[in-house]
């Protein structure tokens, strides 16, 4: 063999492995990256253009815990993430989402708010929101404007 060729052999075998290795760790990261899914996404009718709240199920399909860091909507430029604690609501910057586990937004619970409408939706309408997360991608979720005194009804999953 040449110095030549003995280089250009070098060069292609470091470069295969480079490319191995990062294969591999992004193979690896994807796989960690947390999956959710959401079910149960609705919105009560607002009374009036100030406020609504949003209530749904979030799932992590995943081994890793994540958390729910905002929320987005064209309907609102402030989009708030509420917990209830001894019966007052306060906001939070964010929410657990446990590993293989699911966070709740319920009413009387914790939920998202929308502070200052930009429209006031009705029945049978459609609002579309995006859930923002520590780890996993964002999630669309199209939530059903249902009547004011709807009551989801979450099947406990424990």
């Amino acid at each position: 063999m040449t110095t030549r060729t003995t280089r250009t052999l070098a060069a292609a075998l470091s470069l295969t492995a480079a490319l191995a290795i990062s294969g591999c760790s992004s193979d690896s990261d994807a796989a960690d990256k947390p999956k959710m899914a959401v079910s149960g996404a609705f919105m009560p009718e607002p009374v009036n253009d100030k406020m609504a709240g949003a209530f749904m199920v979030i799932k992590n399909n995943s081994k890793t815990a994540d958390k729910l860091t905002a929320v987005t909507s064209e309907l609102s430029d402030d989009m708030q993430i509420h917990e209830t604690k001894d019966q007052k609501m306060q906001q939070v910057p964010s929410m657990d989402v446990p590993a293989n586990g699911e966070l709740k937004l319920v009413r009387g619970g914790n939920h998202i708010m929308f502070m200052g409408l930009k429209g006031k939706p009705s029945v049978g309408d459609k609002v579309t929101i995006e859930l923002r997360f520590e780890k996993a991608d964002p999630v669309k979720v199209v939530l059903d404007v249902k009547e004011r005194t709807y009551q989801a009804q979450h099947a406990d999953s424990h």
